[in-house]
């Protein structure tokens, strides 16, 4: 089994023994489990998948939202520090979505790129709770 910790702005999200972990890295989702080699890496906005046991199906393993942060992988621990981490469960579809849509509306209207940029990082970050939103209907089916 291995440690788990995700660790943002607001304290501890998760902390737990599991079995298997995913996580967004520059390089696409890396799947980690017991005893992998040590690593530091970036985490990007994306999908956390968290299977708790050997045994449990896609449809038992938890799913976070994440605006990115640092992986740190050491002796069958792994902690994820971000600035957001939203479990599944807490995230409203609908709310998502209306915010998707004025932060898309403030992209087009930006006037400088400071703007530019937090508009984008909000469409980045809707976009990444409406795809955890999926995966949580689908499990919940």
């Amino acid at each position: 089994m291995i440690k788990f910790q995700i660790i943002t702005l607001s304290g501890v999200k998760f902390s737990e023994e599991v079995y298997e972990i995913q996580l967004p890295t520059p390089d696409g989702q890396i799947g980690i489990f017991p005893h992998h080699m040590p690593l530091v890496s970036l985490a990007v906005p994306g999908l956390i998948a968290v299977r708790k046991n050997e045994k449990d199906s896609v449809e038992q393993m938890e799913y976070f939202a994440t605006d990115g942060g640092v992986i740190e992988i050491l002796d069958n621990t792994v902690r994820i520090l971000a600035d957001e981490a939203v479990h599944a469960e807490d995230i409203h579809e609908e709310s998502s979505k209306k915010a998707l849509i004025a932060a898309q509306e403030a992209y087009k209207n930006a006037k400088d790129k400071v703007s530019l940029d937090k508009a984008q990082a909000m469409i980045d970050r809707q976009a990444v709770r409406l795809n955890v939103a999926k995966y949580k209907r689908r499990r919940n089916r």
